[in-house]
């Protein structure tokens, strides 16, 4: 009994986990797609209003949605793979190992 709930539980926690990752992936793809359109948008009409197009795909409004919104991109995939990224299980105890078997150190 207490076997076949544990199972249930940990069914339950990865699905949930599941689903938190495809939100992230969507939110990627939907970042890239739009970010791509607004971007033609406004490259599009700073040429039609005189630009040209080395000055308006320099322009700061055609990176402004893709800065902004990356950095709420990036906060949701911290969210959502946490800090293990950068310092996992096993990072400082690897560190340990490295300056103990270092002999300058």
């Amino acid at each position: 009994m207490d076997s076949k709930f544990r199972q249930e539980d940990n069914f339950i926690r990865a699905k949930k986990r599941v689903k938190v990752i495809k939100g992230f992936y969507i939110h990627l793809i939907v970042y890239i797609l739009i970010n791509i359109f607004i971007s033609a948008i406004i490259i599009f009409g700073l040429i039609k209003s005189g630009y040209s197009f080395e000055d308006a795909f320099s322009h700061f409004g055609v990176y402004s949605t893709l800065i902004f919104w990356g950095i709420g991109l990036f906060f949701h995939w911290l969210g959502v793979f946490g800090s293990t990224v950068f310092f996992g299980k096993n990072w400082e105890r690897k560190q340990l190992e490295k300056y103990m078997a270092d002999t300058k150190f």
